[in-house]
């Protein structure tokens, strides 16, 4: 798997290719990551990537040039077709299914805008995606496609430690797209507070129910419309129906 950033700030991405899980994947050669900055792709002395809008308004837009060229470059070292990915208010929510979808692919070229916005012309033309982390704003899409590298890298294989980390985690699909339960460890007991005695107990039947309780208990409350999610798709058991409606009318 290959990830290409188109931005104006490479250094950035030093954090997903040199630090932490993905880091040392990188270094293993898991997966790669390539840089390209507009500014290579300029023409004047001043090396301009922006200008003014048509129409008025505040700040500045980016210039379609040295993005589509950026854009160019990437995909002829790259080789292949992948998306094409800008990181948008517009675009589709980012979330841990999208995440597995393009863990399932090659990889793909994030498009990182800055400034006012990217001249629509390039999105039209380039453009095969487009991503949002959510409702609010960055000052440009890198922090976003730092996340998205880090949650697609590591559910490839042999990134984790243990594969089952992945599958575990909270929204992955193999918990029903539920909040995860909540983990413990060493000391055993902690500011007078003891590790629940089913996780001391050994007995990994006990300990799966306990967990899948935890986690619909926890989400139920915390993010309810994921609960309903799940059970659209058919991914709630009976034991699970009757394990929430016994949490529902202990909190009536």
């Amino acid at each position: 798997m290959r990830f290409d950033a188109l931005t104006l700030f490479p250094d950035m991405f030093n954090v997903v290719s040199e630090a932490g899980v993905t880091g040392r994947a990188h270094k293993q050669g898991i997966w790669q990551m390539r840089t390209w900055n507009p500014r290579d792709y300029t023409t004047d002395v001043h090396r301009t990537v922006d200008d003014r809008p048509y129409g008025g308004g505040p700040g500045m837009v980016m210039l379609a040039d040295p993005l589509n060229d950026a854009l160019d470059q990437a995909l002829a070292d790259r080789g292949d077709s992948p998306e094409v990915i800008l990181l948008s208010p517009t675009g589709r929510r980012f979330d841990q299914a999208v995440a597995q979808e393009l863990a399932q692919g090659p990889g793909a070229v994030l498009v990182c805008g800055r400034y006012e916005g990217i001249d629509q012309r390039f999105i039209d033309a380039r453009i095969t995606l487009e991503l949002s982390l959510g409702d609010f704003v960055l000052s440009g899409g890198e922090i976003a496609s730092l996340a998205i590298i880090d949650s697609v890298v590591r559910l490839l294989p042999g990134v984790l430690n243990d594969a089952d980390s992945a599958r575990q985690d909270s929204f992955h699909a193999d918990n029903s797209g539920l909040l995860d339960s909540p983990h413990f460890t060493r000391p055993e007991v902690y500011r007078d507070q003891a590790v629940p005695e089913v996780l001391m107990s050994g007995h990994h039947g006990r300990i799966q129910v306990w967990r899948r309780e935890q986690s619909l208990r926890l989400t139920a409350l915390r993010r309810p419309e994921l609960i309903e999610q799940a059970r659209q798709r058919g991914e709630l058991t009976k034991a699970d129906e009757r394990f929430l409606a016994a949490l529902a009318s202990s909190t009536v």
